[in-house]
């Protein structure tokens, strides 16, 4: 007689996974049946992202600056204040050593006193104190002594300040770093818009860059605009020799530029020495908020976290570094927020 056995039934866990399962398919599948397919941007879209992102990559890039010339200063002041260090320890050698000789020779003529001894101590301010109560010292104590201490506490002076600026530079180092990164990260990004181009895009996007530069190196008509000084006029005429120089992040020269580095360099070739960064370069001079008063070679601030510099051209022109991708050029002053110029 066959035997019937009744189906094994699912566990109950085993039920509620396998319908968890088919509803989450079910929602899957419902939702790519119904989500758009993603749109890729067109030329002009991404244009537009990759300017911004030149433009965060400039204003990062000159806080990369304002680090780089913070830690060019500290590494200076440290060099100089371990320069001085070195130096007052062997001052402080000498004068100890001539104390070394004055108990030579007590020694030598019978014994060394206790004033003598006390004055050989480790530390000075005890000696005075004890030598003090004895009214053993001598004019001649009195003041080697005094120098002894004075050049001790100067010492430790120093060597207290060279402490703090090393904690300064390591924090500046840090900043530094961290600026680097933020400005590779938006060109990195930026990159990565481009490369989302097809090859025609890509082509045609490049020649809209040749021609705006090529047509914005023209020489422009300054028979309008004349210069500020003498020394405006030279470094303007600087900056025009590096026309077509390619814009490169934390740039001073000669061979590319960034905003800043321009700037800076083209006056330091008329003789002048100005900040290295935009924002600084915004209080060098005397600020001209009126265009019609600028005047060839003033600076032109732009933006309003000062972020950006170039040189005024005249006619409503400006002679920058404009960013990643452009070339040293004249540019139109209303393409940017203006704030106002810089008269060095």
């Amino acid at each position: 007689m066959a035997s019937h056995r009744r189906p094994k039934q699912p566990s109950r866990t085993r039920v509620t996974v396998l319908t968890t399962a088919a509803a989450a398919a079910v929602v899957l599948s419902a939702n790519a049946a119904n989500a758009a397919p993603s749109e890729k941007l067109g030329k002009d879209e991404v244009k537009a992202k990759v300017d911004k992102l030149y433009e965060q990559a400039e204003q990062a890039t000159e806080k990369y600056n304002g680090a780089k010339e913070k830690q060019q200063k500290l590494q200076k002041e440290i060099s100089t204040i371990q320069d001085n260090v070195a130096r007052g320890q062997e001052e402080l050698n000498k004068l100890r050593d001539g104390l070394g000789s004055m108990a030579t020779a007590q020694y030598r003529s019978g014994g060394i006193d206790p004033s003598v001894q006390l004055f050989l101590s480790s530390n000075p301010d005890d000696y005075l104190d004890k030598a003090s109560t004895l009214d053993q010292l001598s004019s001649q104590q009195v003041e080697a002594l005094k120098k002894i201490q004075d050049k001790q506490r100067e010492l430790a002076q120093e060597r207290a300040e060279a402490t703090e600026k090393l904690k300064d530079l390591a924090s500046t180092r840090t900043e530094l770093g961290n600026k680097k990164k933020e400005v590779q990260g938006k060109l990195a990004e930026a990159q990565k818009l481009l490369n989302t181009l097809t090859a025609k895009e890509k082509a045609a996007l490049d020649a809209e860059q040749q021609r705006a530069n090529r047509s914005s190196t023209e020489r422009v008509d300054l028979k309008d605009a004349p210069p500020a000084s003498g020394r405006a006029s030279a470094a303007f005429s600087a900056a025009q020799s590096q026309i077509g120089k390619p814009y490169v992040y934390g740039a001073t020269g000669p061979s590319s530029f960034d905003c800043s580095g321009l700037t800076s360099w083209a006056y330091a070739q008329a003789g002048v020495s100005i900040p290295r960064t935009s924002e600084a370069q915004a209080n060098a001079g005397t600020r001209i908020y009126n265009q019609s008063d600028l005047k060839v070679g003033d600076l032109v601030i732009f933006y309003g976290d000062m972020h950006h510099v170039g040189l005024y051209a005249g006619n409503g022109q400006v002679l920058h570094a404009p960013h990643t991708g452009a070339v040293v050029r004249y540019e139109a002053m209303g393409d940017m927020p203006f704030q106002f110029g810089v008269r060095i």
